[in-house]
């Protein structure tokens, strides 16, 4: 079983910024990728930034060049961090693990921009 736990979300002002973290623990034996999804209301889920066990990353076309992922291999944690915030970040971002084809997911973490 795996588990993960998000932090750092909150309200925050268009331009602003915020860090969030993702916690993994459980019978992690292998990660393939770590990564953040979002979904705002009345949307599909969508990406927003993964990184490889390598170190490769894949931002989501609306957050290239203002949102930056991150690792730590040893405390098997994943951060997010988000400069120049739009409104239209404003989502539910969730964490997620992938580990032998197979999905994790945290529970979310609310984040909100207002304008």
């Amino acid at each position: 079983q795996v588990q993960l736990v998000e932090s750092g979300g909150g309200l925050v002002q268009a331009g602003g910024s915020l860090r969030l973290a993702c916690a993994a623990s459980g019978s992690i034996f292998s990660i393939n990728a770590m990564g953040w999804y979002r979904q705002a209301p009345g949307k599909e889920r969508e990406l927003v930034a993964t990184i490889t066990s390598g170190g490769s990353t894949n931002y989501g076309d609306s957050v290239k060049g203002r949102f930056t992922i991150s690792r730590d291999n040893v405390k098997i944690t994943v951060y997010l961090q988000m400069n120049s915030l739009k409104p239209e970040d404003t989502a539910v971002y969730y964490c997620n693990l992938k580990s032998f084809g197979y999905n994790y997911w945290g529970q979310g973490t609310q984040v909100t921009v207002s304008s």
